[in-house]
C-alpha cells in the first residue's frame, strides 16, 4: 500500500519561502509520477507541479512557474516543493499525489488529478500579506 505523508507547511509572510516534503512508502517509486496540488478555501483543487521520477521531467502551473521548484530525493523516496516569493493567493492546503507508470509526457496529463491513484492528507500553507 502506497502511503504519502506531507510536511513543511506553515505560516509565512508574503515574499517568504517554504519547503514542502512528501515522504513516499510502500513501493519503489522509480516508475512513478509525483504531483503537488492545492485547494484554497471555497475553490476547487488545482494542479501546482509534477515530476516524472524516472526521467526527471518537471511540470508547473503558470501561476507558480519561476517561483516553485519540484525535486526528488531518490535515497529517501521523497519529493520536495520549494516555494519562493510566496503570495497570499498561494494560501491553500497542499496535497502530494502519485501514480505509477505515467502514460504521457505532456503537462495536460500530469495536471489532471484524476490520473493520480494515491494522495496524502495535505499540509496547510498560509501566506499573510
Amino acid at each position: 500500500q502506497v502511503q504519502l505523508v506531507e510536511s513543511g507547511g506553515g505560516l509565512v509572510q508574503a515574499g517568504g519561502s517554504l519547503r514542502l516534503s512528501c515522504a513516499a512508502s510502500g513501493r519503489t517509486f522509480g516508475s512513478y509520477a509525483m504531483g503537488w496540488f492545492r485547494q484554497a478555501p471555497g475553490k476547487e483543487r488545482e494542479f501546482v507541479a509534477a515530476l516524472n521520477w524516472r526521467g526527471g521531467a518537471e511540470y508547473y502551473a503558470d501561476s507558480v512557474k519561476g517561483r516553485f521548484t519540484i525535486s526528488k530525493d531518490n535515497a529517501k523516496d521523497t519529493v520536495h516543493l520549494q516555494m519562493n516569493s510566496l503570495k497570499p493567493e498561494d494560501t491553500a492546503v497542499y496535497y502530494c499525489a502519485a501514480v505509477n507508470n505515467p502514460a504521457s509526457f505532456g503537462i495536460s496529463w500530469y495536471a489532471s488529478q484524476d490520473r493520480y491513484d494515491y494522495w496524502g492528507q495535505g499540509t496547510q500553507v498560509t501566506v499573510s500579506s
